[in-house]
């Protein structure tokens, strides 16, 4: 991977802000975080004494120091690590309250990007309040939230002093209580910093889920290599790397532990790191941009795709190919070698698009060494341009095809098909209401006719994603309830995400459907375990499906289809973030709802809390028959 992290230097102090920031540009540092006020400059504002000599003197550094646009994109300003808004003593909380907005309307004077809070506490709700105060004000910095991976039980303050002030408990626990109690803001950001000891496996994929803006790295948790060169153990690289996906900036803080070396030393290694992590894979190629971006299912019954739709689709390098073995074994299934020259085979491509599944379908047969004759029924006007072009112009398609201009579900055909081919999955599986239209269309399969896919189900797991939710809860829906977006299935490329177990099947179809009468309703409840405690904000949805036989196509992380990259993963999201405990169950009921016009979901929480059902009548979404 080639591109460059962005890598800064946290410092204790700098007593020449200009110097500093010069040098640290210098050795290739791309910003400094340096405290706003002396550390040791502890403010009275209450003891008329000391308040009035102390009113007289600069708060700090002046702005001139530095011009504004280096203010506002290379410095980090620090909060005093004195300031303790939650302490149980009244004058030191209020003495601190009057410290903390000191500081902090000098960093909207001087414009800073984001400063940074040392979170120390559990107990540190007179902090969220002070936080949540500023944050609404837009001038306010984005405010990063410095927590270490795991408790720091006796810490050394910035000047070398023991500090045994912050408490041993879970640091997530401190996080997600200020960041629930902020109303999980978009504008507070974690600072993570690396520790020497690590969490398990599940403690890590659990911060995953954050918003982790910055990774912080001691110089501490270095170790010399047999050339006496600084590098990270093995499972710190990986700890470092795992976060570097998520496109964190890093920080290096801590002394010249390691004088053999200089100090930008350590900045060339991370680099290293980072240049060492595999090439992007073609899914995360293909999605680069899209990263825990909320998009609309499509609705392609009600909406006719777009010409970029569909050459997106198509440039799916796994699927067509999967499709492609899944009808040559049917049709070689089907036809057997000694009727190869005089048995044809009729294939029907119902939603033929823009002809992928057509072409796919000759080429099977080519390879099979079997006659076809194919229908490409479609009733988009515009794709059906394309598809008569290629039947008039493609050689492969000449005389071998006949385009239908029509709706699946209504057309007369005029013979009966022995292989239904389509491409009507979403991201859920069914949420394109490939149920309904394949139904339509069984009526001219034959009775021992091949549905290709065969089935599909879909998939569910809990989810924590702060940036989901947020995303989710500001979403603006037209005409509907101020709560519609948090009830409201999305598209979304999961990156910033943490899957709080595996994802269990849900609602399944097959096809062709000879249940008398056809009822696509579903309802079922499904549980899970959370492993560690966690923060639940929705649910990931996936499909499984069955081609032909044992060719899957799959957007399930366990069974994912290598390379396949036409479907992001369904995003429904809760009303509330809630809460669950260390191997807590997670269970939720979701329907699958239909009336003569529309298809919807709903869907309920019911444990650890039930938050009532989401989405009741589809009054905040919909998918149009």
């Amino acid at each position: 991977m080639s591109e460059r992290v962005i890598i800064g230097r946290d410092l204790c102090n700098s007593s020449d802000i200009s110097k500093t920031l010069s040098d640290a540009i210098g050795k290739g540092f791309e910003f400094v975080c340096v405290p706003l006020v002396h550390p040791r400059f502890k403010r009275e504002f209450f003891n008329s004494e000391t308040a009035l000599k102390e009113r007289f003197l600069p708060l700090t550094r002046s702005d001139l120091t530095l011009i504004s646009q280096e203010w506002n994109s290379n410095v980090v300003g620090k909060i005093s690590p004195w300031i303790d808004l939650d302490s149980k003593i009244e004058h030191v909380r209020l003495n601190s309250e009057k410290a903390f907005h000191e500081e902090v309307n000098y960093a909207q004077h001087l414009a800073l990007s984001c400063i940074m809070i040392d979170l120390k506490k559990r107990n540190c709700l007179n902090l969220a309040k002070n936080v949540l105060q500023h944050i609404s004000n837009k001038l306010t910095p984005t405010i990063w939230i410095r927590v270490p991976l795991v408790s720091r039980s006796r810490n050394m303050n910035l000047f070398g002093d023991e500090d045994l002030t912050e408490e041993t408990e879970d640091p997530w626990d401190r996080w997600n209580t200020l960041h629930l109690t902020c109303s999980t803001s978009k504008r507070i950001r974690l600072a993570l910093e690396l520790t020497a000891d690590l969490p398990d496996t599940e403690g890590i994929l659990r911060w995953t889920g954050e918003p982790v803006n910055a990774l912080i790295i001691p110089t501490s948790v270095f170790i010399l290599n047999k050339a006496n060169y600084p590098v990270l153990s093995s499972v710190h690289q990986k700890v470092v790397q795992k976060f570097m996906a998520l496109n964190v900036q890093i920080i290096i803080t801590g002394y010249h532990r390691h004088s053999v070396v200089s100090f930008n030393t350590y900045l060339q290694y991370i680099q290293h790191l980072k240049s060492k992590m595999p090439a992007p894979t073609p899914i995360e190629e293909h999605s680069k941009g899209f990263e825990d971006y909320l998009q609309d299912p499509l609705q392609p019954l009600m909406d006719n795709l777009e010409s970029g739709t569909y050459e997106v689709f198509e440039k799916d390098p796994i699927k067509y190919k999967l499709y492609q073995e899944a009808i040559y074994h049917a049709i070689s299934d089907r036809v057997t070698a000694d009727e190869a020259d005089t048995r044809e085979t009729v294939v029907m491509v119902v939603g033929a698009g823009r002809g992928p599944l057509v072409t796919a379908s000759l080429i099977a047969a080519k390879r099979a060494r079997r006659i076809i004759k194919v229908y490409a029924i479609e009733k988009n006007k515009n794709a059906l341009v394309t598809l008569r072009n290629l039947a008039a112009d493609d050689e492969m398609w000449r005389g071998r095809v006949t385009v239908i201009s029509s709706d699946m579900r209504t057309w007369e055909a005029t013979e009966k098909a022995d292989i239904l081919v389509s491409e009507l999955l979403g991201s859920f599986g069914d949420n394109e209401l490939s149920p309904e239209c394949l139904d339509g269309a069984q009526r001219f399969l034959k009775n021992d006719g091949i549905s290709i896919p065969e089935s599909y189900t879909s998939y569910l797991c809990p989810l924590s994603s702060p940036k989901l939710f947020a995303a989710s809860s500001s979403a603006s829906l037209p005409f509907k309830h101020p709560q519609s977006g948090l009830e409201t299935p999305y598209v979304v490329r999961l990156l910033n995400v943490n899957l709080l177990d595996k994802p269990k099947p849900l609602f399944t179809f097959h096809h062709p459907n000879h249940q008398k009468p056809i009822d696509n309703t579903r309802y079922k409840s499904v549980s899970f375990r959370s492993p560690k405690k966690s923060t639940i904000h929705g649910f990931a949805g996936y499909f499984f499906s069955t081609l032909y036989k044992d060719i899957y196509l799959s957007t399930v992380p366990e069974s994912h289809s290598e390379g396949m990259f036409s479907w992001f993963p369904m995003f429904l999201p809760i009303r509330q973030p809630v809460v669950v405990e260390e191997n807590g169950t997670i269970s939720v009921t979701f329907w699958r709802c239909q009336s003569p016009r529309d298809v919807w979901y709903e869907w309920c929480l019911t444990e650890p809390v039930n938050l009532g059902i989401h989405n009741p009548q589809g009054n905040a979404y919909k998918i149009g028959l």
